[in-house]
């Protein structure tokens, strides 16, 4: 990977790189693919998949009951903005 290959990425993801983020982001890479190669070298033959890491598909969480409930008034409250009941935020996208 070379460092304009990685700019171009940061440009469609709608930021800048300069060179030596871009080379620290490519080096960072580099540790990751040999991480990930050490990984492909163990022996995996014969080792069933797992579908859910514990025995017990997490029965030892709770239900989520709702304790603490604003109204929307609550909520429109606190905001910079609202419109028609919601509340209105920047534009982030072009």
């Amino acid at each position: 990977m070379e460092v304009n290959e990685v700019k171009e990425l940061a440009k469609m993801l709608m930021f800048e790189l300069t060179d030596k983020e871009a080379n620290e982001i490519i080096e960072e890479f580099k540790t990751f693919d040999k991480q990930l190669a050490l990984l492909d070298k163990i022996d995996t033959e014969g080792v069933e998949e797992m579908v859910y890491p514990f025995d017990v598909e997490t029965a030892y969480l709770r239900d989520d009951v709702p304790d603490h409930v604003l109204s929307q008034d609550e909520v429109l409250a606190n905001a910079a903005k609202t419109k028609q009941g919601h509340i209105v935020v920047p534009k982030v996208v072009k």
